[in-house]
């Protein structure tokens, strides 16, 4: 049996028969977007050593992660199912070298002037960013964890500011 939904619990991704479709954001003014969002992915010290002193079996591992996590954000709508396709104007993706983990911290800043926000593109950059750097450097070490992929931030839009 289905549950109602109130008008204020209506889900923008159903439509009125409880299928999923893509928001309708046509009569949403365009308005600049930007969103932060963040992960981590912890190794051995050997590891983290090893890929700082630049000895990764498979080269440029934090060049090939950073590049592979912008290219990510602009590919979010062919990766997640209804996500709007966006023109980005700018996608930032930073990886810190954290030897406290020991590992890296992943940050993604993407803005633009949209309808809607950049959330997923922004989480979507940081998560293969990670994805990418395991793969580069996996012959080192096989146990890495990706961790605490999350929202810091996101401004614009009609739900307002969001502050983690």
């Amino acid at each position: 049996m289905k549950q109602e939904i109130s008008p204020s619990q209506q889900l923008t991704h159903l439509d009125q028969q409880g299928q999923a479709q893509m928001v309708d954001v046509s009569g949403k003014p365009v308005t600049p977007r930007q969103a932060v969002a963040a992960a981590q992915v912890r190794m051995k010290a050997a590891t983290f050593e090893a890929i700082e002193a630049g000895n990764a079996p498979k080269g440029d591992v934090l060049g090939t992660a950073r590049l592979a996590g912008i290219m990510a954000a602009k590919q979010t709508a062919q990766l997640i199912p209804l996500c709007h396709p966006l023109s980005l104007h700018k996608v930032e993706v930073q990886i810190i070298p954290d030897q406290e983990l020991p590992g890296y911290q992943i940050q993604a800043t993407v803005s633009t002037k949209a309808e809607t926000g950049v959330e997923m593109e922004a989480l979507t950059a940081v998560s293969v960013a990670a994805l990418t750097l395991y793969d580069m450097a996996k012959a080192l070490e096989k146990s890495m964890q990706i961790e605490a992929i999350r929202l810091l931030s996101k401004t614009g839009g009609k739900s307002g500011d969001y502050q983690s």
